[in-house]
């Protein structure tokens, strides 16, 4: 029963998160696009919006469809559980809870779903079940450092993503760098080579 508990539970949670990035990423589900992602994510002060908006959606559907297959667990929770406590902080905060009112309580509970099945295992049915595979307490503990650290920095320091991009254009070859724009100026007269003068006056 147990695991056919956390099998319907990821399926529901994983599959709504899954189609949720979509939403986001691609614009399925009459969605707003990445475009879209980033114009909301710069009104919620989280710049640039290209990075923070992309790194919700992959986070909500990349999470939604290893939480669902049970696959790698805990690195599809804690996607979700990132993408869930950055939601209820930065669009939920200060609203009253319920839903209809623009409050966290769907958030609140995909990340208490999610934090369960973090904690317990996706269960037998699952593909970690079916192949046997458990992820090295090393790697759990990596992806957890990485995860807390991005999560901290999109709620504290969200301009910190600016300040990578920029150190690593200048780490970039030149040959991946936009070109500069040039300060020569170039006048526009027309060519007179070949134009024959006008006939002195007497």
């Amino acid at each position: 029963m147990k695991n056919l508990a956390l099998l319907f539970v990821r399926l529901v949670v994983g599959t709504l998160l899954a189609g949720h990035g979509a939403q986001k990423l691609f614009g399925w589900f009459e969605g707003p696009g990445l475009k879209g992602t980033h114009s909301v994510m710069e009104m919620l002060g989280m710049r640039p919006g290209r990075v923070w908006g992309t790194v919700a959606a992959l986070g909500e559907i990349v999470g939604g469809i290893l939480t669902g297959l049970g696959f790698l667990n805990p690195l599809g929770p804690m996607n979700v559980a990132a993408a869930m406590t950055v939601a209820i902080r930065r669009a939920h905060w200060n609203k009253p809870i319920w839903a209809t009112k623009g409050g966290a309580e769907l958030p609140l509970t995909n990340l208490a779903a999610v934090s369960v099945i973090a904690a317990v295992g996706p269960g037998r049915y699952s593909l970690d079940g079916l192949f046997g595979i458990k992820l090295p307490r090393w790697v759990v503990a990596l992806a957890g450092i990485w995860t807390a650290g991005v999560t901290i920095a999109a709620l504290q320091r969200p301009e910190i993503a600016q300040t990578l991009l920029d150190k690593a254009s200048d780490v970039m070859p030149i040959n991946f760098k936009q070109p500069a724009t040039s300060d020569l100026e170039v006048e526009n007269r027309p060519a007179t080579r070949g134009v024959p003068k006008a006939p002195a006056e007497v």
